[in-house]
């Protein structure tokens, strides 16, 4: 269509050779145009495999953090994968992980880049509610864990606030609601209502509705935490 219409402003300029100029320049912006969408909307098309495979990369950094390998995180992640993906896929992934890449290094920074470039935002959001659930597998996130998660948060692009609130639904303290809501400590009742309708939307799990379904159960525990810290406050604010 462009060019066409490229040909006839070119026919109206130089008749015949404008033409076809025109149709010629017309037909590379074409190109451009088709090329272009094609890039953006596969930029989010990750293959299953790479995805579980990544995830499952990643994992092994967040349970090797510590410099212990813990049992429970072990168990963690195996149980996330058979309840997710059912044993046989899951047992594929693993065959597949320790055969081919699990002596490999795995770099942070390129195993974060895949999901940036091939994830949506709040899919990455969720990656990272399910990494923060394995080191608090044991029942305690380390020091050394908090900065491998904080490091797989920057290189997944995520920003500050949306950590520290993922961060307070595992390590609690007296203002986690605050934090989970990503809010002061003073805010006012309808700054708590604001946020709430905000944090919401943001990790309701029909955000992710088509995407990989390990992601759609972390984004339904993380929509289910925001409901809770929204009703503690409000209680406070109430009494």
């Amino acid at each position: 269509m462009i060019k066409w219409v490229a040909a006839v402003i070119g026919y109206s300029f130089l008749r015949f050779p404008g033409a076809i100029l025109g149709f010629v320049i017309g037909g590379f912006l074409e190109f451009l145009s088709k090329n272009t969408i094609q890039i953006r909307t596969s930029s989010f098309a990750i293959k299953p495999e790479t995805f579980q495979l990544n995830l499952l990369a990643l994992s092994a950094l967040i349970i090797k953090a510590d410099g212990k390998v813990q049992k429970k995180e072990l168990d963690f992640v195996r149980s996330f994968f058979i309840g997710q993906y059912g044993k046989e896929r899951a047992d594929s992934i693993f065959k597949t992980f320790n055969t081919q890449i699990k002596n490999e290094t795995q770099h942070l920074e390129q195993l974060t880049q895949v999901f940036v470039q091939q994830t949506a935002y709040e899919t990455r959001l969720q990656i990272l509610h399910f990494l923060f659930g394995i080191a608090n597998a044991d029942g305690n996130i380390s020091d050394l864990e908090l900065q491998k998660l904080l490091q797989v948060a920057s290189g997944m692009r995520l920003r500050l606030p949306d950590f520290e609130s993922i961060k307070a639904m595992f390590v609690k303290n007296t203002d986690n609601a605050y934090k989970i809501l990503e809010i002061d400590s003073n805010a006012s009742e309808d700054e708590i209502k604001g946020a709430y309708r905000k944090m919401a939307k943001k990790y309701h799990p029909d955000k992710l509705r088509g995407q990989d379904p390990a992601m759609i159960k972390g984004a339904e525990e993380k929509f289910r935490e925001v409901q809770k810290a929204y009703e503690t406050l409000m209680r406070q604010k109430n009494n």
